[in-house]
């Protein structure tokens, strides 16, 4: 019985986990890949991992598995489509139309940061996690978090000037 609870907590962290990198925007299959890998270390490494840190841990690895996939394959894709945008739908067409291109100019800039930087940018502003959130999420200090996410908005900032070739 103690065995069923534990697989029923494991796959509910790993849904978990897909769900997150989903909404990163990694594809299905990358995702369910990502997922796999983790599920395997997990059960490979599963008496070392702290019981209060097995999401993070498990996110961590799904994410570092599919980093090593985009490196090994040579891209870096963030598949922002308008079902991740929010738009109201009562607002003008012109409107409508003004938001889906700079949402998809904002999408192209964040695709042009580095994974880390989109990470933060998600987690802090998509996921509205807070700073102490993120810090236990990804295991390094909160003035680390602070001083990245700075530099992913200066960068960020930047590339969308260059993406809508604002000076």
């Amino acid at each position: 019985m103690d065995d069923l609870k534990k697989n029923k907590d494991l796959n509910s962290e790993l849904n978990i986990v897909f769900q997150y990198l989903r909404k990163l925007g990694v594809s299905q299959e990358d995702a369910e890949d990502a997922v796999q890998e983790a599920a395997y270390r997990y059960l490979l490494y599963f008496d070392s991992i702290k019981t209060s840190k097995i999401r993070s841990w498990l996110i961590r690895v799904a994410l570092n598995y599919f980093y090593d996939q985009c490196r090994k394959n040579g891209r870096y894709m963030l598949n922002i489509n308008e079902e991740n945008l929010k738009i109201d739908n009562e607002e003008l067409p012109e409107m409508i139309i003004l938001n889906k291109e700079r949402n998809k100019e904002l999408g192209r800039a964040v695709s042009q940061l580095k994974p880390l930087f989109q990470e933060l940018l998600l987690l802090k502003y998509q996921s509205g996690l807070t700073y102490e959130e993120i810090s236990v999420l990804l295991g390094v200090s909160i003035s680390s978090i602070k001083t990245n996410l700075f530099r992913a908005r200066k960068k960020l900032e930047k590339m969308y000037k260059e993406v809508t070739h604002e000076r």
